[in-house]
């Protein structure tokens, strides 16, 4: 059996029968934002009993999946990344990032976050980088092309967020 579309609607075509009309009431109709609606809600259910997605967010999307998976396979590790009020951030990076990976994935991290939450502020992170440096072990990650290993970086180390001060 196939269906072939004609003239606007839809034909239903058998091997050894007439052409029988199908009717357009049987056939589900979704609007764009349903259809999302409910692949989003099935991608959720698929998430939930996933025991490596498990600790995922129910609307994951892409780029977090692939970060789950490399880290599993030993392609990433995780940076935690400490703010001044002790809130520990993980943040998963490649084995080959550099410093400004790091910060673009705190950049998208922090995005994110703000999306599910509902939070409506914006942040200047061109103001952020230019008054705070990111610290692993006391030394300043200075260099954005320098690679996060060089720093002596593994997985599961901290960063911490250090104020710029002024230059003369």
């Amino acid at each position: 059996m196939s269906v072939e579309e004609s003239d606007g609607s839809l034909d239903l075509l058998s091997e050894g029968k007439d052409k029988g009309k199908v009717e357009q009431s049987s056939i589900p109709t979704f609007t764009h934002s349903e259809a999302m609606s409910t692949a989003q809600d099935m991608l959720a259910g698929v998430i939930m009993n996933d025991p490596l997605l498990r600790d995922l967010d129910p609307h994951v999307t892409l780029e977090e999946v692939n970060s789950m998976i490399a880290l599993e396979y030993g392609q990433a590790m995780v940076i935690n990344v400490r703010r001044a009020d002790n809130e520990v951030i993980p943040i998963v990076v490649t084995q080959k990032a550099r410093v400004i990976d790091l910060k673009h994935a705190i950049k998208r991290h922090f995005t994110l976050r703000q999306m599910r939450t509902g939070g409506s502020t914006h942040i200047s992170w061109r103001y952020i980088w230019k008054r705070y440096w990111l610290s692993f072990n006391g030394e300043k990650l200075t260099d954005n092309n320098k690679k996060l290993k060089s720093y002596g970086m593994r997985n599961r180390d901290s960063v911490t967020f250090v104020k710029r001060l002024r230059e003369r």
